[in-house]
């Protein structure tokens, strides 16, 4: 179910504001780990948007261009040319070469070697990096010279240049950690043991000090070498509850508020409403959708009619106009009308009470006196409801949701946790009983692999990596995952991105 497509918003002190050495910022959840290739955590991404540099990224207008590397690789350059793999498959190589004159925070050359580590990590799978299927097709990194690999792939794909979360990681820290043993790697990594030593950082910051699930404090990194940053420090304050979050930054104890973990798209707009002098308000639409997670191996979530009941029984263009004032638009499908692969027809799912009911009949569940259904067995529809704690918006939602499903039929239970447990236990580990609410951050035609291929569901043989936290298990859907990078015609892509 994919229920809202989320705003981003920011928050700064007018442009008259003094100048200042140190900027505090709000947001409203801690990282579960700083390790960049460990989890996926909006507020570790944030963190590390300050620390670290990848090797490419994505600009304002979704361009690929280098960060850590010198080219990008295309055909044309010849930094990227067409093989053959050893056991005959069409494949493709990947030269890449960083930068001179790159450092990590203590000093020490950024060197292939570090990229050579990051891939023999990934490609251990006890040591749980994801996204696993890169390490997987990416068979052989050769070392060229200091500063320059090249990747082997065993097949061609349309976004063959883009690294995503393949990065230096620092050879000479973290290789002896994770040698020692791969399978405990992810929890004695100096990144969470020891964040505040400088070798860790390469981006134009590095982490000072932390306080566990209160902050993160950054300084300028000495051994950065592009053009300086603004600020002498920036101070990270995790706030979870936005009506405090709010406090803080109208006593001045915050500086601003992060659009991406921040306040909720109404309760920003109505401090605009206050307060409309005082601060710079920004909304801009993002590659965000907030959705609920289903687990599919719950028997009564295991049946397709009762999904379908859960979603027909939503207002959700009530919700939007009622909780966010309009500003957001309702997700009918994973790929948000932004992208270029964005379907116009994709199928979508009215509010409709009468046929959920009639979904919910059919599966079995019929009407009990108080007004919940129950099954032949004679037990409730009852459905635990979880999303993080504290922000506000989303336990507004729920509600709406709990009144909305009970308008049918379903009990919804809601129970919720701080961010850090709910993505690092209970969502990475597949803890979560029935319904999860959270957000995902895409990026222009993400093939989500890592969230709907069968091979992607979060197993302890593979120390839990992977975000297929549904468990969703599909193999058409599997096929069109493996068929969309493979194919390099935009325009033979669309009608596999519609089927998807």
């Amino acid at each position: 179910m994919r229920a809202l497509v989320a705003a981003l918003l920011a928050l700064g002190f007018a442009a008259a504001a003094q100048p200042r050495d140190v900027l505090t910022i709000g947001i409203t959840q801690y990282p579960s780990t700083l390790h960049p290739n460990i989890e996926n955590m909006a507020a570790k991404s944030y963190v590390l948007g300050f620390t670290r540099r990848p090797l490419n990224a994505r600009d304002a207008d979704w361009a690929l261009v280098c960060l850590l590397c010198e080219t990008l690789p295309t055909l044309e350059n010849g930094l990227a040319a067409r093989e053959t793999t050893p056991d005959g498959r069409p494949g493709i190589r990947v030269t890449l070469r960083l930068r001179e004159g790159l450092r990590w925070g203590d000093n020490t050359p950024i060197t292939a070697e570090d990229l050579r580590f990051a891939w023999e990590a990934g490609r251990e799978a006890a040591t749980g990096f994801g996204p696993a299927e890169f390490y997987r097709s990416a068979y052989e990194l050769i070392v060229v010279d200091p500063r320059t690999v090249t990747l082997r792939f065993d097949r061609v794909t349309f976004d063959f240049a883009a690294m995503g979360d393949f990065q230096p990681l620092p050879a000479h820290i973290e290789r002896p950690i994770w040698q020692a043993d791969p399978r405990a790697y992810r929890t004695r990594t100096q990144y969470d043991t020891n964040p505040s030593n400088p070798g860790l950082w390469s981006g134009p910051y590095r982490v000072a000090s932390v306080q566990p699930g209160s902050g993160v404090n950054l300084e300028r990194n000495a051994a950065w070498n592009g053009a300086a940053p603004a600020f002498r420090s920036i101070r990270i304050r995790t706030v979870e509850n936005t009506t405090a979050l709010e406090a803080q930054l109208l006593s001045g104890q915050l500086d601003m508020i992060a659009g991406e973990l921040g306040l909720p798209v109404e309760q920003a707009a109505a401090l605009q409403r206050r307060a409309p002098s005082r601060f710079r308000f920004e909304f801009r639409p993002g590659l965000i959708y907030e959705h609920i997670d289903t687990n599919l191996d719950n028997p009564i979530l295991s049946d397709r009619r009762l999904r379908q009941a859960l979603l027909l029984a939503l207002d959700r263009p009530r919700i939007v106009a009622q909780l966010f004032e309009g500003r957001q638009t309702v997700a009918h499908g994973l790929v948000n009308p932004l992208d270029a692969m964005a379907d116009p027809d994709v199928r979508q799912y009215p509010y409709d009470p009468a046929r959920a009911a009639a979904l919910l009949e059919e599966a079995g569940w019929r009407l009990a006196p108080d007004g919940i259904r129950r099954n032949p067995a004679g037990e409730r529809l009852s459905l635990e409801l979880m999303t993080t704690a504290g922000n506000r918006s989303r336990e507004q939602v729920q509600q709406v949701l709990a009144a909305m499903w009970r308008a049918v039929g379903i009990e919804a239970r809601i129970r919720n946790e701080p961010p850090r447990v709910f993505f690092a236990e209970t969502l990475s580990r597949r803890r979560h009983q029935a319904l999860a609410m959270f957000a995902w951050i895409s990026s222009p035609e993400n093939v989500p692999r890592a969230s709907l291929h069968s091979d992607e569901i979060p197993r302890a043989e593979r120390n839990f990596s992977g975000q297929n936290y549904p468990g969703f298990r599909n193999p058409e859907m599997d096929a069109l995952l493996e068929a969309l990078p493979i194919e390099l015609n935009p325009e033979a892509r669309r009608p596999l991105w519609n089927r998807l």
